[in-house]
């Protein structure tokens, strides 16, 4: 091999690995965040309701108030998490997402309590029950749309802008019914779970800044992490997410937060 082709060799694959190393796709470029919210206090009971309507059907079932979900071990499901900047880099795995989310009128209850969606990308909206249900959905930014669903059938709804926080989904025909959807314009949005988890994929490594909702607290302003009190302003949480795992740890939010 002649030295000019050698040079030519070791220049190209130099800048060869500069483009790699500039590629957003790069593992050490995302994080994955996670944590969990579990309850300071005395947990509560969470309510029956009662089920005045198609009560052949509803009043089968153990219908309770969902407004505030506690796990047996403390964690609060439903705490929605999202990335509030506009500007947030996505990940390049993660395009627009096209299959449907669903949400299923079931059991004379709204399945999932809390939906994540991303703009343009299809809410379906089930109803597995042998009663018809209707869907309002009131959102702010985008029309509000109001889906009657026959037993057995679904409708879909696609919404084209970002709304601010979780918009509410009732039921006129059975008002005990009551969910959540909660709209983005990236995929950088989570719920917790039955045990008070959550988790974000692919997050862009560096400065972020995410919102902390739910139902009955609204803006969360206050944890606890390892004893120590942390306030939050309209429920919005500076952090910085590292290359790979990230780990906000167990968040309290005390008994208080919830008496609204």
């Amino acid at each position: 091999m002649s030295h000019v082709h050698c040079v030519r060799s070791t220049i190209g694959a130099a800048a060869t690995l500069a483009m790699l190393l500039a590629s957003p796709a790069l593992a050490d470029d995302w994080g994955t965040l996670k944590g969990r919210f579990k309850f300071g206090g005395a947990v509560p009971t969470a309510a029956e309701l009662k089920a005045d309507k198609d009560v052949e059907v509803c009043g089968k079932e153990k219908l309770l108030n969902e407004e505030l979900t506690i796990g047996a071990d403390g964690g609060i499901a439903n705490v929605v998490v999202f990335v509030r900047d506009k500007d947030v880099k996505v990940h390049p795995d993660a395009a627009a997402a096209k299959e449907p989310v669903v949400m299923d009128n079931k059991n004379c209850r709204f399945e999932p309590h809390v939906a994540f969606v991303q703009v343009g990308q299809p809410l379906t909206l089930k109803n597995s029950d042998s009663v018809g249900h209707n869907s309002n959905i009131a959102t702010i930014k985008n029309p509000p749309s109001n889906s009657l669903i026959a037993a057995g059938a679904d409708s879909n709804v696609t919404f084209k802008a970002e709304e601010a926080i979780p918009a509410q989904v009732t039921c006129n025909i059975h008002p005990w019914m009551k969910g959540w959807v909660l709209v983005r314009p990236n995929p950088y949005g989570a719920i917790s779970s039955a045990d008070g988890s959550f988790e974000i994929k692919n997050l862009p490594a560096g400065d972020i800044e995410l919102q902390l909702w739910h139902e009955k607290a609204g803006y969360i302003g206050e944890i606890s992490v390892k004893g120590k009190s942390e306030k939050i302003a309209k429920g919005r949480k500076k952090i910085k997410v590292a290359a790979g795992d990230n780990d906000l740890g167990e968040m309290v939010l005390d008994a208080n937060l919830f008496k609204k």
